[in-house]
């Protein structure tokens, strides 16, 4: 695989994917970078702010309200844990439990803890709680990116 990158002013950003074949690698690059462009409205109690997925650590729901992790910020998210699902199909976001959807992306390990619990330490050692319920969909994703 060859990557050039280029400095183009004043054209938005632009990713060409050139290959001999279309294969799964590719299918699962072009993926990638598609997410990339997924993003949703978070609000802060100043102003209204557009979160790439890309930037997003985890979405939890706490006292029926949504908030977006990212790696320095918090935000208010004015939607429902079914409205982050629908658009989380072929991206690192996975949900871990009721009550949370994390991003794949930034985990670092998962670990068992006391009482047969799980834990999913992020890359900025951001801990939360897996549902055993859920780890099935968290070793699907594993699978598709070949861990």
């Amino acid at each position: 695989m060859r990557i050039e990158k280029r400095l183009v002013e004043d054209q938005p950003l632009t990713v060409i994917i050139e290959y001999p074949k279309w294969n799964e690698s590719v299918d699962a690059l072009a993926r990638k970078i598609g997410m990339m462009d997924i993003s949703f409205v978070g609000r802060t109690d100043e102003k209204s702010v557009s979160v790439s997925i890309s930037d997003i650590y985890y979405i939890e729901n706490v006292e029926r309200k949504l908030f977006i992790y990212t790696r320095e910020n918090v935000y208010r998210f004015d939607g429902s844990m079914s409205d982050v699902e629908k658009r989380m199909e072929d991206t690192g976001l996975v949900r871990i439990s009721r009550t949370c959807i994390m991003n794949t992306d930034y985990l670092k390990e998962i670990k068992q803890i006391r009482n047969s619990h799980l834990e999913a330490v992020m890359d900025n050692d951001e801990k939360l709680i897996v549902s055993r319920k859920y780890l099935p969909a968290i070793k699907k994703i594993f699978k598709k990116e070949g861990i």
